[in-house]
């Protein structure tokens, strides 16, 4: 867009955004950081628009995983490397089930700051502002740590950065090796419970065996040896966006350098809101949370102003329904977007929809609901005739106990054991590879469905 400016957000109604009692303060803060090099590059983000146009026309499948929140105080190289790991595992799975390439993007390096349900939380009689991310203020409640703090801006893109540059190591330095990486998958199949993925892990096995004896091995291929992995985050904190946004060089149009998918909360997706209006200027590939409140004439006003020329790749649609909601909701919205002729990629969130408060006091989220609304995101695309485009999950490689179920049926009473999460839980090692295996067999079905209706 010409005309649009990077601070033409700052008049128009904000929603979720601090206010910061030092403004001195938060000028200097932003002044320092758009002097500061970007966290990601344009040819990087087109790349992947490119790759979510084909996971829309079904030539693709998506894996969007990572924290809920980045904390500063559980930032390590460890649990940057394990949170990748199981992404390159569940990739692994997922592109053999699907038959297509899976995109691997990671909330990761960015996503430090959080919507919540109310601006304000009350322990003990005592009220306070709510957390909202390392970001903006802390996670102690007291009166000083609730205070907004711009400084937070200055630790976050440090931390930011220094995890992109460990997940570029990772990525092209012989660490997601295709052999190496389905090497541990077999692990988690060996466990009794784990059984029934064991023919799916052998499969794989025996479709790498066949490329090794063809001399197509990893030290052959390139390919099977580094992969492209992307960073998201929801753009809420619109001072730290705009500081690190610039102008592609190549194309002359903006780009929000702080990550290379970003995305709109289901909280911020007014129209004319602060949000809407500063992610329409930038050539990023733009992610539109969707839930239950969410009209059709809601999406095709948002969809006209955040893709006003209907460019592949450019629009994600993330829907976050609940299980046992998704057929009162998705049908309407598919059929909405084809009348438009929009184009798009529909993606699962199957979380945010599906927390619970557990029996012993812990949020949590049930393995069991996690997976019925994958199945049925699944079964209306099928209905509808539409695409399936990818998944959309809160994870971690860590062995933590914040989500209930899985092979290892962890517990309400388990709960308290590694609940570490800083806001919402998170499925944990286990339970997002056997996810995986569970999506493969749904592509699978559907590939199969497809084919037979082609023959026909």
């Amino acid at each position: 867009m010409s005309d649009w400016q990077t601070s033409d957000w700052r008049n128009k109604p904000r929603v979720q955004m601090p206010d910061y009692p030092d403004m001195d303060a938060l000028n200097k803060v932003e002044a320092q950081l758009s002097k500061y090099p970007p966290l990601v590059f344009a040819g990087e983000a087109r790349r992947l628009k490119s790759e979510l146009a084909a996971a829309g026309r079904g030539e693709a499948f998506l894996l969007q995983g990572g924290d809920c929140a980045e904390a500063f105080d559980q930032f390590s190289a460890d649990s940057i490397r394990d949170t990748f790991k199981v992404m390159l595992q569940m990739a692994v799975v997922l592109t053999f089930g699907a038959k297509v390439p899976v995109i691997k993007v990671g909330r990761m390096a960015g996503q430090f700051a959080k919507p919540r349900s109310a601006p304000t939380e009350v322990k003990d009689g005592v009220e306070l502002p709510s957390y909202r991310g390392d970001i903006i203020n802390e996670l102690d409640f007291t009166s000083k740590a609730r205070i907004p703090d711009p400084a937070k801006m200055l630790q976050a893109y440090t931390q930011a950065a220094a995890t992109l540059n460990l997940l570029r190591a990772f990525s092209t330095g012989g660490y997601a090796d295709v052999n190496q990486v389905h090497s541990w998958t077999l692990g988690f199949t060996e466990g009794e419970k784990a059984a029934r993925y064991r023919d799916v892990a052998t499969r794989i096995s025996d479709a790498l065996d066949f490329m090794n004896a063809a001399g197509l091995d990893a030290d052959n291929t390139h390919a099977l040896q580094s992969v492209d992995f992307y960073t998201s985050h929801e753009a809420l904190l619109l001072e730290y966006e705009e500081a690190l946004t610039r102008v592609d060089s190549t194309t002359g149009k903006w780009l929000a350098g702080s990550g290379h998918f970003v995305w709109i909360g289901d909280r911020t997706r007014q129209p004319d809101g602060a949000h809407v209006t500063f992610l329409k200027g930038v050539q990023n590939p733009i992610g539109i949370k969707t839930g239950p409140s969410i009209t059709t004439d809601d999406l095709k006003s948002l969809i006209a102003t955040l893709n006003p020329e209907n460019e592949e790749g450019r629009i994600t649609l993330i829907n976050r329904f609940g299980a046992g909601k998704v057929g009162d909701h998705l049908p309407q919205l598919i059929r909405a977007v084809n009348e438009e002729g929009f184009n798009v990629t529909w993606v699962c969130d199957p979380m945010h929809g599906n927390t619970i408060k557990s029996a012993t006091g812990y949020k949590t989220r049930p393995f069991e609901s996690v997976l019925r609304e994958v199945r049925e995101f699944f079964a209306v695309h099928g209905a509808e005739g539409s695409v399936p485009g990818g998944v959309h999950f809160e994870m971690t490689g860590q062995d933590v106990t914040e989500c209930t179920g899985g092979v290892r049926e962890v517990t309400d009473e388990d709960l308290s054991d590694r609940y570490h999460t800083a806001c919402d839980p998170r499925l944990n090692a286990s339970q997002s590879l056997e996810l995986a295996f569970l999506v493969a067999e749904e592509l699978t079905a559907r590939r199969a469905k497809v084919a037979s209706a082609a023959a026909s």
